[in-house]
């Protein structure tokens, strides 16, 4: 049984935590899926990835293609997990459901502490997912460096 990870984020973007996380869970040999909410932020997010130049290779795709199922890391929308992802990370709100939580390895929610409904979005989520009895972790940057901050 896994557990959710949430990541408050208040210092740094999305784009300069993500590559991280992905880096760590990659180095943990899973496969992950990054769900997020819209079509053209995730499309966004894919060329970013491939122009990083200080971050190790995260090789990845962009769901909809011919070989989703190929891709160590693939960059979604969709609920589905059509690369066999052992870790999921949601950002932007995206949904993530209790049975997810409990089927895989982590579960990752990425949320914009500057920014009050994905502020209260996520703690919407903490509050569903604990209710259902999944383990939750809640992890902090405001101090500059991660802490974990709460732990169900």
């Amino acid at each position: 049984m896994g557990a959710a990870y949430f990541y408050h984020l208040t210092q740094r973007p999305l784009e300069a935590n993500l590559p991280m996380l992905l880096g760590k869970a990659r180095q943990a040999g899973w496969r992950i899926c990054v769900r997020g909410a819209n079509p053209r932020r995730m499309a966004q997010l894919d060329e970013q990835l491939w122009l990083l130049e200080n971050e190790p290779f995260l090789a990845h795709g962009l769901a909809g293609g011919p070989h989703d199922a190929d891709q160590p890391i693939l960059l979604t929308t969709d609920a589905a997990l059509p690369n066999k992802a052992q870790c999921l990370m949601t950002m932007e709100g995206a949904e993530v459901a209790p049975d997810e939580v409990q089927s895989l390895e982590r579960v990752c929610v990425l949320f914009d502490g500057n920014d009050p409904a994905a502020l209260e979005k996520a703690r919407g989520q903490w509050r569903s997912l604990t209710k259902a009895g999944c383990s939750a972790q809640y992890w902090s940057e405001e101090s500059g460096r991660w802490e974990k901050k709460a732990e169900t």
